[in-house]
């Protein structure tokens, strides 16, 4: 039996740690789990819950808020962090409200305002200490809204009466927040708010920080983990990753087919001779040795296709330059750059051409060519 290769047990090691990382390492819902008791950070609220636990009137909620209006006994909903979005609480429970139950929103909206950031407030429960400039102005013509903790910036908490019940609200969410565990009044003060003097039970909303009852999960597809794995877009990517894996199991790391070879580039060794030669005259600066030789050259084929020499000779005898041009103006009339080419050939040795120069004279030549053909 062929034992597998190296990369694909490194492959099935990397899928395996994705998996755990995805199910059991996964960073929680961020600012989403502020405020809820199932959180020991200092914004949590597992240390005021332990508190009020001892007390036997405390119970987390994990069902959307409009369900407590099940509940046939007065109680006290309590809402930490709340999202900012939708249709407010206040309003979506008024008619419960109303009948006598009450409701706690900590996080409400307020604006930062000229206040020392860390205050002290006293209570009837003592001491509370607030870390925040937010304040929020009364409108005091309301008879039925009260401040309940305040200073001459605004209002820290305050309540505001509908019917039978109320609303309580806080600029900050961390009024009990385990950060202040070591502030026994924060804790005390808002025990006997929620608990309005130990008369009625709380609870504590953690529906809106993700936690969900089992029927609640089950008719949102989200009764296990396998069914919450397949909702999310990272089941996609595994099973690419999947496919991709058993791709490379396969085909045990080699290419489909037969192995294409690549055929090397076939080399003009004539035109490779041309471009080094040439490299070699430009580096050594050689523009005569080029007249000469091009010039030659160019004038045999010239004299030949005149007429005036044969072609079945290896060494052709060519006219002087005004015979040439002479014939050359008779057969195609202009002959400006024929007398041009000319002239710089026969004034060969006498100076050296510049490289501009020699590239136009080979310009000129060009024309000849072309000329011709024509």
């Amino acid at each position: 039996m062929k034992r597998p290769n190296r990369l694909t047990i490194f492959s099935l090691i990397i899928l395996g740690v994705l998996i755990f990382i995805t199910l059991f390492a996964a960073p929680s819902g961020g600012k989403l789990n502020n405020g809820s008791t199932y959180n020991r950070a200092p914004e949590g609220y597992g240390a005021w819950y332990n508190y009020m636990q001892r007390r036997g009137k405390i119970e987390r909620w994990q069902r959307p808020a409009i369900d407590i209006k099940s509940k046939k006994d007065l109680v006290t909903l309590l809402q930490v962090n709340p999202p900012q979005f939708g249709v407010a609480p206040e309003y979506e429970l008024q008619g419960w409200i109303e009948k006598g139950n009450n409701l706690i929103v900590l996080d409400y909206t307020g604006k930062a305002t000229g206040a020392n950031f860390s205050t002290i407030h006293k209570s009837s429960a003592g001491n509370v200490k607030i870390d925040t400039t937010k304040r929020y102005k009364i409108s005091f013509s309301k008879s039925e809204v009260e401040p309940l903790l305040s200073d001459d910036r605004g209002a820290i908490v305050w309540q505001a009466r509908y019917g039978k019940g109320k609303v309580i609200y806080s600029v900050t969410p961390e009024l009990a927040a385990n950060a202040y565990q070591n502030e026994p009044g924060n804790f005390e003060f808002l025990a006997q708010l929620a608990s309005d003097n130990n008369k009625r039970k709380i609870y504590i909303d953690e529906y809106i920080h993700g936690y969900k009852d089992k029927d609640i999960k089950e008719a949102k597809g989200e009764g296990n983990i396998q069914t919450y794995f397949i909702q999310k877009p990272i089941f996609t990517a595994f099973i690419q990753a999947g496919i991709l894996l058993l791709v490379l199991i396969f085909a045990q790391n080699r290419r489909f087919g037969k192995i294409a070879t690549l055929e090397a580039p076939k080399v003009d060794n004539s035109q490779a001779y041309i471009q080094a030669l040439a490299a070699v005259l430009q580096k050594a600066d050689s523009t005569d040795f080029v007249v000469e030789m091009v010039g030659k050259e160019e004038i045999n084929q010239l004299t030949l296709n005149l007429g005036l020499g044969k072609k079945n000779l290896i060494d052709i005898t060519a006219p002087d330059s005004e015979e040439l041009l002479s014939v050359w103006q008779n057969k195609f009339g202009a002959g400006s750059d024929v007398e041009s080419a000319l002239r710089v050939q026969s004034q060969q040795g006498q100076r050296r051409l510049s490289e501009k120069d020699l590239i136009a004279w080979l310009r000129k030549w060009g024309n000849i060519r072309k000329y011709r053909r024509d």
